[in-house]
């Protein structure tokens, strides 16, 4: 649908949407640039303070997923005015506060419609470097990928529909999602990242899959190194797969008519192992690539800022396609 649209060559945007990538970057000066993006969710919990909150710590990621500091937002609200009471509704606006609050930035009002189905996120504009900026083109051959928060947010909050879900899982997920990515941009950026997006709705396929695709690479994830959150396998076991996550799996693979082709070599794991790789996250964290001196260094400063981070995996050169003739972008190892 995107691609229909007249392209924007204007070279002040750097970023557009023509990478898929997480915001818009339009370059002001030399020095500074905007960040700006959109993002709303449904309730994944029935806490409306909380909702509000995992809501808008997933809008304002996209941010920080670019290398910027968010600076101003508008909140998007989609109420059921005839069933839901505004008190709740001011919970939810609360609960953006508590990030923004958090976060540094100012919620300077927004926009609210009629909807038979809740939505609530943000608009925000945030500033960033020019020439220091995180984007999903950025990758480079023999970059160790870093992942700064555990997978298994979708699955749980199936579970949390399901009625299923054990209190202290549920609670692990709500601090995995409240958790700012902020600290992680940083550190991302002080350890000479150029390759970065957030793990969100696609999944740790879907996005670091549209990144290789974008920087002209391969990329080899270590399947045993990827963080899951505490109870997220047993969940899963037990049926708590999101069909989101299904149909990640599916676009990373070609098999959908949306999908880029970039193929995934699944390296013998079994269906649960590969969807979990693929399991929609809801204000994830980031993955980003950095060279193997300064992997340790990124690491030990995420943990110092309490991230669940790990090496994940690593870039290599593009082989473009496998014996079969299909492209190969990815490989579970």
């Amino acid at each position: 649908m995107v691609r229909r649209l007249a392209p924007v060559n204007n070279p002040d945007l750097l970023v557009g949407c023509g990478t898929g990538d997480d915001a818009a970057v339009w370059r002001l000066d030399d020095h500074r640039a905007l960040v700006v993006t959109a993002d709303f969710i449904t309730p994944v919990v029935d806490d409306a303070r909380m909702w509000g909150r995992v809501a808008a710590a997933n809008s304002v990621s996209d941010v920080y997923a670019m290398g910027g500091r968010p600076l101003l937002a508008l909140n998007l609200v989609g109420w059921n005015s005839a069933e839901l009471s505004t008190d709740l509704l001011a919970d939810v606006l609360l609960g953006a506060q508590d990030i923004a609050d958090a976060g540094g930035f100012v919620i300077a009002g927004g926009h609210t419609v009629d909807d038979p189905e809740p939505k609530f996120g943000l608009a925000v504009v945030g500033e960033a470097d020019p020439s220091r900026l995180l984007t999903n083109a950025g990758f480079r051959v023999g970059d160790v990928l870093v992942l700064t928060k555990p997978l298994g947010v979708g699955v749980v909050t199936t579970a949390i529909k399901r009625g299923d879900a054990p209190v202290e899982v549920v609670e692990a997920a709500l601090a995995s999602m409240t958790q700012l990515n902020a600290e992680a941009a940083i550190i991302a950026l002080e350890s000479g990242a150029s390759g970065g997006t957030d793990v969100t709705g696609f999944g740790l396929l879907g996005h670091l899959g549209r990144a290789a695709v974008e920087s002209g690479v391969d990329a080899i994830i270590e399947v045993a190194e990827v963080p899951l959150l505490p109870g997220a396998r047993v969940l899963a076991e037990s049926g708590a797969v999101p069909g989101g996550s299904r149909r990640n799996l599916a676009w990373v693979e070609g098999g959908t008519r949306k999908s880029l082709n970039r193929g995934l070599d699944r390296g013998g794991f079994d269906e649960l192992d590969v969807l979990l790789m693929a399991d929609a996250q809801t204000s994830g964290g980031l993955v980003f690539g950095v060279s193997p001196e300064r992997v340790d260094d990124a690491l030990a400063a995420l943990a110092s800022t309490g991230h669940t981070a790990a090496a994940v995996g690593y870039v290599v050169a593009g082989r473009n396609v496998d014996d079969s003739g299909g492209a190969k972008r990815l490989q579970l190892v």
